[in-house]
């Protein structure tokens, strides 16, 4: 219980909200003022104006509409720099799993969307990655920083 607390706390201190721990440790959850389709135009938008470069987008609805099967509409953005995620891969290669950075947005039943993420911090911990604190926390500064343009009103 104590180590959760630590963590909530750290979450708060990192990213000023405790809604970066809401779904379950390790995934930053945003909610969007905006449908999926926006919310990620505008979010492969903005990451490529600040140099990220874009990997792929994975439309989860249409992969599921082609077996004729139904999910809640989500779309997937992988992306990333290898500036900052190869010295990552350097102490640990296993970490190329959870890199580059992936973002999903999806609707709820209720309407709501949300965009996720893995917080940087949390893949460090995953791959025992030692001595990358200042580097963790500067892309975990810059995905809350952009992430939080993406889904507010104005970019």
């Amino acid at each position: 219980m104590r180590r959760f607390a630590v963590l909530v706390l750290m979450s708060v201190l990192l990213l000023g909200s405790a809604e970066a721990w809401a779904r379950s440790e390790g995934i930053v959850a945003k909610p969007s003022a905006f449908s999926v389709k926006v919310t990620m135009d505008r979010m492969e938008a903005l990451f490529k104006s600040k140099g990220f470069r874009i990997f792929a987008r994975v439309d989860h609805t249409a992969a599921a509409a082609s077996i004729d099967r139904e999910i809640d509409t989500a779309e997937l953005l992988i992306f990333g720099t290898p500036k900052i995620t190869t010295p990552l891969m350097q102490e640990n290669i296993v970490a190329g799993l959870d890199l580059p950075l992936k973002a999903l947005v999806y609707e709820e039943e209720d309407g709501q969307v949300f965009l996720v993420y893995n917080h940087p911090g949390y893949i460090a911990r995953r791959h025992e990655i030692k001595g990358r604190n200042k580097l963790i926390g500067a892309i975990s500064r810059i995905l809350a920083n952009l992430t939080d343009q993406v889904v507010k009103e104005k970019l």
